[in-house]
């Protein structure tokens, strides 16, 4: 069974949905990244209002007029709001440009940015591979800043397991732009042994954009394991999470970023993962180890490598049902 088809199959059960009031909480695409991974904008955005999302959080693969005009005659009608997914710009950034006029033309809120697409500690085996990578990274925030500047373009950069909540609200400091803010996502960083409400506390007067995970821990013989949880099944403080981002951002949107997939290996019991954290203390690890200890299960983080590809389809659509509707019941959104 393709998507295509589990769409179609779907669609009587996905029915009820619409009668539903229309959630405050938005989808990003990155909900589906594992199975689905959808390419095509407009079949993701009918497939979130079929769910009843707030809004949702995609790339533009198009800067066309009549596409622009297209997805901004059936969002806005809805009260849906749009954020843009955008790479860092390379070289001379026209590229980089494009997308940002087009979505400024589409109506969208800001533009989403990481430096890193993968995990620091796995990307990089030494200090100076790390320096070199930052270097490259400030260059690019520079380039993107300058433009979202120039066309007065909210731009949202990712804690994306790169940086630590000191090394991200310094840049932010740094740089200090009315324009430049953070995509705060409340898990990633556990996997740089921060703690997660502190990362959520610190971060959130910059955040422009959201990415709201619950998650769950497992011990494992090289550090622990990690996992987004549907909502309600992880160990996060959600309720007060999103209070913190409501005080200090009240018009920022909380997007829902629910990954189906295996968990995640943090080995931060290997001195690869350390070569990267020069003035990181034992004090991280042994914090983080004692969460894990506290907070994990009974039963194993859930897998889904053993699932026939019909069910991963079905549960990656379920788990994203789940959180929204817990949003609406649990948290108000």
């Amino acid at each position: 069974m393709n998507r295509r088809q589990f769409l179609v199959t779907a669609a009587g059960a996905a029915a009820p949905l619409l009668a539903v009031p229309r959630s405050q909480m938005g989808v990003a695409t990155t909900c589906y990244m594992t199975v689905w991974r959808p390419r095509d904008t407009f079949e993701f955005m009918e497939h979130c209002i079929a769910l009843g999302a707030g809004g949702i959080q995609t790339s533009l693969p198009f800067n066309d007029a009549a596409s622009i005009k297209k997805l901004r005659d059936r969002l806005e009608p809805l009260g849906m709001y749009l954020e843009v997914m955008i790479g860092l710009p390379r070289d001379d950034g026209s590229a980089f440009e494009k997308t940002v006029l087009a979505a400024k033309e589409a109506g969208a809120l800001c533009v989403r940015t990481a430096c890193l697409g993968g995990r620091r500690y796995e990307t990089f085996a030494t200090l100076a591979d790390w320096k070199k990578f930052v270097e490259g990274a400030r260059a690019g925030v520079t380039r993107g800043l300058a433009i979202c500047e120039k066309h007065r373009m909210p731009f949202a950069l990712e804690n994306h397991k790169d940086w630590t909540v000191d090394e991200m609200a310094a840049l932010m400091k740094e740089f200090s732009s009315e324009y430049l803010g953070v995509c705060l996502d409340t898990g990633n960083n556990i996997s740089l042994l921060d703690d997660p409400m502190d990362v959520v506390e610190r971060l959130a007067p910059y955040a422009i954009s959201t990415h709201l995970k619950d998650m769950g821990v497992e011990s494992y013989k090289d550090g622990f394991l990690l996992s987004e949880m549907p909502m309600g099944e992880g160990f996060l403080d959600l309720k007060r999470v999103v209070q913190v981002i409501r005080a200090a951002r009240p018009k920022t949107r909380i997007t829902l970023e629910m990954i189906t997939r295996n968990p995640l290996q943090i080995p931060c019991l290997t001195e690869k993962y350390w070569e990267t954290f020069p003035n990181r203390s034992g004090r991280y690890l042994a914090r983080t180890l004692a969460m894990v200890a506290a907070r994990q299960r009974k039963q194993p983080l859930p897998r889904i490598d053993h699932l026939p590809k019909d069910a991963q389809l079905r549960l990656e659509d379920d788990n994203v049902k789940q959180c929204l509707h817990y949003g609406r019941e649990q948290l108000s959104l």
